[in-house]
């Protein structure tokens, strides 16, 4: 398997594949080239596919790998039936093969304060265990005495991927690092599914000041998590405390209109090209641009990846739906371009850094 390069993009070759479950599968991959693909643990590598007529596809698998322990660049896949790139890459790709990706992107990172918090909880259902393993270990090998928890729900041991990774983290860090294995299949339904009753069993006896010392992350489907922020934020978790990733992206059906549906001029700076032009609604500033052939990052194109996002620095952009920027950077500025319109004159935009 091959994809032609573009200008922006980053050419990879698979090192090694490596199976996990039945239906997933670890790619060890290395940059071609000279210049070492940069990334954070957590974040996700947006991948270009050609479709059959020639059309560009575009898809976000996340890196299980951290640098901070000089692991080779590894993305976790499991395959999904009605995920045509996720079957090829689990199915057919092999050793040797190229894969194109724009780079790493996402917000699903440590912030630069998480030393302070007192303990870290992790929530991962399925395939969402991969940017949650790079976070773990990242935490585990980089502070000595941050408490960890991790609560993984599958169907069964043999479904679940890291299995014994995350058992050999455990005894590599006793006292410190605990795993909680939900399986779907056993009798016990107390320890078969994520559900209100046990995390009020988990989290019940604490008080709102001593969960609001601990830094929560979630990954899998939307309503696993939704179920799992409704309950934290119940017990009084900061919706700052809570970080999140959604796998099994689903665009939201409703797109309702900005306050200002007159057209605006955007100046967009990116890679160090300044490109100038108008959105109107209903077109989204990223339309825009992709109509205009400038190369801006974007993936899932529903405010749920953030590969899209920039920094507004002058004028105003509204945003119809964000699921992944907290509300500390929106009020520094961050937007996603795939969900926003510009909504005063004059919007000034930064692409990257």
């Amino acid at each position: 398997m091959q994809e032609q390069a573009g200008p922006s993009s980053i050419r990879l070759k698979v090192k090694q594949v490596i199976r996990e479950t039945q239906d997933t599968r670890s790619f060890i991959l290395e940059p071609i080239g000279d210049v070492p693909l940069q990334y954070m643990p957590g974040q996700f590598l947006t991948f270009l596919f050609r479709q059959s007529g020639g059309a560009e596809a575009r898809r976000s698998y996340s890196l299980s790998s951290t640098p901070l322990l000089n692991e080779p660049l590894m993305i976790t896949v499991k395959r999904t039936t009605n995920g045509e790139y996720s079957r090829r890459l689990v199915d057919k790709t092999k050793e040797g093969d190229e894969l194109l990706t724009i780079g790493a992107s996402g917000f699903f990172t440590l912030p630069t304060t998480w030393h302070q918090y007192k303990q870290l909880i992790f929530f991962a259902a399925g395939s969402g265990i991969s940017p949650v393993y790079a976070l773990i270990k990242t935490v585990l090998y980089s502070n000595d005495k941050l408490p960890v928890v991790l609560i993984y729900s599958n169907r069964s041991p043999e479904t679940t991927i890291f299995c014994e990774s995350l058992k050999t983290l455990q005894q590599a860090f006793p006292g410190r690092f605990q795993v909680i294995f939900l399986f779907s299949t056993v009798a016990d339904l107390s320890k078969a599914r994520l559900n209100v009753d046990l995390l009020h069993c988990l989290f019940g006896s604490q008080s709102a000041e001593q969960l609001g010392k601990q830094l929560f992350y979630l990954c899998g489907p939307f309503e696993y998590m939704r179920m799992i922020t409704i309950a934290l934020q119940g017990h009084g978790v900061p919706p700052a405390n809570i970080r999140k990733e959604i796998f099994n992206v689903e665009k939201p059906q409703k797109r309702p209109a900005p306050p200002d549906t007159k057209p605006h001029q955007v100046k967009l700076l990116l890679a160090g090209k300044e490109y100038q032009f108008e959105v109107q609604y209903p077109v989204t500033i990223l339309q825009a641009a992709k109509s205009l052939q400038i190369p801006v990052p974007y993936s899932c194109e529903s405010g749920q990846c953030g590969t899209c996002a920039a920094t507004c620095l002058k004028g105003k952009v509204w945003m119809w739906h964000n699921d992944v920027l907290l509300d500390d950077e929106v009020a520094s500025g961050r937007v996603l371009t795939c969900t926003g319109y510009p909504v005063e004159a004059g919007v000034l935009l930064q692409v990257g850094t």
